[in-house]
């Protein structure tokens, strides 16, 4: 057991990464994997059935999309009655931080396999899709899995696997998702002014920093007063986001805020109190293409970010790098 335990953990990071995109639940993708040490464990416990798995790798992938596929079609049924709009929760790492092992913030090891990490748009976009158009799109465009086995897991042909994976990616390319293209540096430079725009009062001034189809989310899982239906247009969206800068204006001696990776593209942490007391905590990740938000996706959820880690006291609005 040793030797498995061994084997495994040097998995976990790739298999939660795979889990995460999947299922747009950091909590979910913990439980599939762990489902997936658990059935790993008992099917290999025996040397000579260890013995005839030539890549681990491959089938530990396999068994972890199976567990995913049968959560996924589960999930569409939950999600249904969600309250609101929802979003996944978000992936946050502090820019600052070093590396981390557990699959969401990658060490050396991982980089690799989230190169091509897009954000928070591209799980809002595989929301949409069927539960097996989204597990043949995640396994072969994101991680490479061939399609014969991406077939196995769906128990269906390698022609059935490719369609799915076709329709996939042309929901995911349509030209009303959002766009994300940018490099860190031009994030940085277009959130940097679109804060800046906000925190001016200005509309005209916003709106420059928008694209004209650029889209607001926000996911509050019915906690705190929130949109019920994305909002679409620059300046439609730059009404609300300076509707929402003007009530914080209100609480500025409570706010904090920090520049933060929220699922490996640039986003912002806030942390106030809402107006009846309660403690709010907000993650808003972007989506940048050719120097405009195309993408706003506001997660406060007190549970869908509560194991984000906490602001500290240096942590003063408003955020400059």
């Amino acid at each position: 057991m040793p030797d498995l335990a061994t084997e495994f953990e040097a998995e976990r990071g790739r298999l939660l990464a795979v889990a995460y995109r999947m299922l747009g639940s950091r909590s979910e993708a913990e439980d599939a994997v762990q489902e997936t040490w658990l059935r790993y464990a008992g099917a290999l416990a025996d040397p000579a059935a260890r013995a005839e798995i030539r890549h681990l790798g491959a089938w530990l992938t396999t068994t972890c999309a199976r567990i995913c596929l049968d959560v996924l079609r589960s999930a569409r049924v939950r999600r249904e009655a969600y309250p609101g709009q929802w979003l996944p929760e978000p992936a946050v790492t502090p820019l600052d931080e070093g590396p981390r092992t557990d699959g969401f913030a990658p060490d050396p090891a991982e980089r690799a396999v989230r190169t091509d990490q897009v954000g928070t748009a591209l799980l809002v976009v595989l929301e949409r899709l069927a539960p097996e158009q989204r597990v043949a799109f995640v396994l072969h465009d994101v991680f490479a899995v061939p399609f014969t086995r991406i077939a196995e897991v769906l128990g269906t042909t390698d022609v059935a696997a490719r369609q799915l994976a076709s329709r996939a990616r042309r929901a995911v390319n349509a030209p009303e998702t959002p766009r994300h293209t940018a490099d860190p540096a031009e994030q940085r430079r277009v959130v940097a002014a679109f804060v800046a725009a906000a925190e001016s009062g200005e509309l005209d001034e916003l709106v420059q920093v928008l694209a004209p189809d650029v889209v607001l989310i926000g996911d509050s899982g019915g906690h705190f007063p929130a949109a019920r239906r994305p909002v679409v247009g620059a300046d439609p969206v730059g009404r609300f986001v300076l509707g929402l800068f003007g009530r914080a204006g209100k609480y500025a001696a409570d706010l904090r805020a920090r520049p933060v990776l929220v699922d490996g593209v640039l986003g912002l942490q806030l942390e106030t109190v809402h107006s009846d007391g309660r403690p709010l905590r907000l993650v808003c990740a972007f989506a940048v293409d050719r120097g405009r938000v195309t993408g706003i996706f506001n997660q406060l959820n007190p549970e869908k970010v509560r194991d984000v880690p906490p602001l500290g006291a240096q942590d003063v609005w408003l955020p400059r790098r």
